[in-house]
């Protein structure tokens, strides 16, 4: 696993550089998930189902972090 890379945003916040190292761990885990199902580990559907609920989990991390970005 490499280890995350710095945020260079111009608009940086705490709440981006969260979210950006969010989206380098889904990025990651989706590659290990594509893995397992290249070497049959897991099914076409195991995979598809778990990428889908690694990729909820991003979708409801960035509207946790936009509206604490907000301040709601």
């Amino acid at each position: 696993m490499e280890p995350h890379s710095p945020y260079r945003g111009p608009d940086w916040t705490p709440q981006r550089l969260m979210f950006h190292q969010n989206l380098e761990s889904f990025a990651e885990r989706v590659g290990l998930v594509v893995g397992l199902q290249s070497n049959g580990k897991v099914s076409q559907e195991q995979a598809y189902a778990q990428i889908r609920n690694i990729w909820k989990e991003l979708k409801d991390s960035k509207d946790a972090l936009l509206k604490s970005q907000k301040g709601e």
